[in-house]
Order: C-alpha cells, then sequence, then structure tokens
C-alpha cells in the first residue's frame, strides 16, 4: 500500500474552483451588507440631527438652526475687534469665521480662518450653529455620510487643504467637465471643506417664503444668488411655520451614497436619506417628491444638469452631461408651507394641498 500525502494537481483545481466561486458570491453579499450599514448608520446621524435641531428650537424660541447674526448690528470677534455688518449675508459670514475660530482656535498664522463675505455659508455650514450650540468637537463625524469618504478624510485632517490634500480644486482650475466657477480655490473656501456636511438643510429653512429671496444660480446647482444686490434674511424661520411635518423635507443627503454608483439627489431614482420636519427619515425616491418650484423664474418645474465640484461623484452620463434633473425638494412651492412627498396639486394659482 502506498500512503499519498497532499491533493493531485486536479483536486488543487477543483478546490481553487471551489473557492473562487464561494468569493464571487460571498464578495458582492458583505459588499451590498456593509452599504446597508452604512445606510442605517447614515439614518441614525439624521435621526440625531433631528433631535438636537428640535432641542435648539426649544431653546431659540422655536427657531430652526441657521446663522442668526444680521446686519446693521455690532458683533465682537475671537480676538476682539468689533465688525458691523452692512446686511444679511455679511452678517452670516462673520458669524461663520467667528464660530470656526472660537471652536477651533485659528485665531492667528496660515492657518486663520479667513472671512469670504460672497459665499452664503447657510448651504454647506448651517450645521456649525448647531455644532457650536451642543459644543460638538470641529469637527464631527456626525454630519458626515459614513460612505462620504472624501469629506470623512479631509475632517481627519483640518489643516491639510493646499496641494495634494483631495480638498475640492486644491490642485487649481477645474478639469473638463467639472464645476469651473473660479472661487472654488480661493483659500477662504478651501480652508472650510473639512468642516462641511454630507447632509444640507433646504433653502426653506434659513430665508423667507415670499419677497426677496435667493433663488438657484442657472448654470450651476451648487450656488444660491438673489434677485437684488443683497437679500435680507428671514430673521429665524421656526418649526410652526412648517405645516406639513411629515412631507415636508428639512435636511438630505446631497448624494444617495448607499450604492455603487452615488446619485446626486435630483435624479429620478435617487433614495438619498432625508430627515423630514416631524423627525423622521426615509429614503423615499426623488422622483415621487413634487416638482422644484422657483417663481421668480417663472418655473413651476426647475430643472438643471448636475455639473459635479472636483472629486464629487460624475453624473450619470459622465461629465459633460448636461441633462435636465429636477432640483425636487431644495425648492418647494410655498416654502415652508408646502409639501414634498405625499397628495398634492399644482397650479399656479394654489399652494399644494393635502
Amino acid at each position: 500500500m502506498i500512503r499519498r500525502n497532499g491533493y493531485t494537481l486536479s483536486e488543487c483545481a477543483v478546490l481553487m474552483v471551489v473557492i473562487g466561486l464561494l468569493v464571487a458570491i460571498l464578495l458582492p453579499m458583505l459588499g451590498a451588507s456593509r452599504l446597508s450599514q452604512r445606510g442605517m448608520s447614515s439614518s441614525q446621524k439624521l435621526l440625531a440631527i433631528g433631535q438636537m435641531g428640535m432641542m435648539y428650537a426649544q431653546d431659540n424660541a422655536d427657531r430652526l438652526f441657521t446663522y442668526s447674526w444680521r446686519g446693521g448690528e455690532t458683533y465682537i470677534m475671537p480676538w476682539g475687534s468689533k465688525r458691523t455688518p452692512s446686511d444679511d449675508q455679511e452678517a452670516s459670514s462673520y458669524q461663520n469665521q467667528e464660530i470656526l475660530i472660537r471652536q477651533t482656535g485659528r485665531i492667528y498664522g496660515d492657518f486663520k480662518f479667513q472671512n469670504y463675505t460672497s459665499r452664503l455659508p447657510h448651504r454647506r455650514y448651517s450645521h456649525l450653529v448647531l455644532m457650536d450650540y451642543l459644543d460638538l468637537p470641529f469637527p464631527s463625524e456626525l454630519f458626515i455620510d459614513p460612505s462620504d469618504a472624501n469629506q470623512l478624510e479631509w475632517a481627519s485632517d483640518p489643516l491639510s487643504f493646499s496641494s495634494g490634500s483631495g480638498v475640492p480644486y486644491s490642485e487649481g482650475d477645474a478639469a473638463e467637465g467639472y464645476d469651473d466657477d473660479g472661487n472654488w480655490t480661493t483659500r477662504a473656501v478651501l480652508q472650510r471643506w473639512p468642516f462641511a456636511s454630507s447632509y444640507l438643510p433646504v433653502p426653506d429653512a434659513w430665508q423667507p417664503d415670499r419677497g426677496e429671496r435667493y433663488i438657484p444660480v442657472e448654470d450651476t446647482p451648487h450656488l444660491f444668488t438673489d434677485q437684488q444686490y443683497r437679500v435680507q434674511l428671514a430673521d429665524g424661520r421656526r418649526l410652526s411655520d412648517v405645516l406639513h411635518n411629515s412631507n415636508k423635507v428639512w435636511i438630505h443627503e446631497e448624494f444617495d451614497r448607499e450604492r455603487a454608483n452615488p446619485l446626486y439627489f435630483g435624479y429620478d431614482d435617487a433614495q438619498a436619506e432625508k430627515l423630514m420636519f416631524d423627525g423622521s427619515v426615509n429614503s423615499w425616491a426623488s422622483g415621487i417628491a413634487a416638482p422644484s418650484v422657483v417663481p421668480e423664474l417663472g418655473q413651476m418645474h426647475w430643472q438643471q444638469a448636475y455639473v459635479p465640484i472636483d472629486t464629487f461623484p460624475l453624473p450619470v452620463g459622465g461629465l459633460g452631461d448636461d441633462t435636465p434633473v429636477s432640483q425636487r425638494y431644495r425648492w418647494t412651492y410655498g416654502g415652508l408651507s408646502g409639501i414634498n412627498y405625499g397628495s398634492f396639486s399644482f397650479d399656479r394659482a394654489a399652494q399644494p394641498r393635502d
């Protein structure tokens, strides 16, 4: 009798095939499970943000968290200088700078936070007001989607925002197909990226429903503008201004990141996480939401092409895809009194209603 040790080549080949099949089956399952867990974590973060937003409202006369400094008032900066902004946009920029400097200690030197009054801080940085109210660490992962790898990396090293950092436009001007607004390369913009949030409040949460309002910029979905030189912002929107709490979006992910190819929230089949004004969170498809409406531009369904910022997910059709997509719940007919999901009817004379 001859005792055999090990396997024959044929047996090894069969074993390798079996292992390969198991890997091919299990890897997608593990990947899907990981993404599902990240989606659950993102929902939990939004639920926590909603609860903290309710706490802020209770302590601030029912007001939604946003910038509260106003034009014409005098404020003291962390280094002792006084600032008297001429309008609300300038005031919110000073408040944004004051919070960042006070919370990080970056008052002097190369890394001091510069002021930048040409940009509204409300869209990507309203959460800083809530963080300041709760005295959370700056930056905080609570406001970053677990699947937002870039934002997590930037937040891990807030002092790295120059060339080689991976921060949008830190290498210079935009490559072809990306948003080419020249201000992205401004130092004051670059140094704030590590403190940005993956979750964006709708404009209704910080500006009036009617009158002079900030509206979309037609050639980019990333910037807002005003019809006049400057708009006086709402002096604190209130939770009581919301008439349909369970149907109105408060804060939403910009991208449906819990999938292989992240979708911008405007695409019909995007299922980005959304915090509603009743404190619930859902991932309802964007396509079943009410159309986006910008009366100031005479548009009852506002659509525009999604143009990515450098390092952001690409459009469905790749760079340069100019397919118009709806801006959905970003621009709601009726403002805080309108609805985004549920039964509604639309015409130029009537507001959405249950």
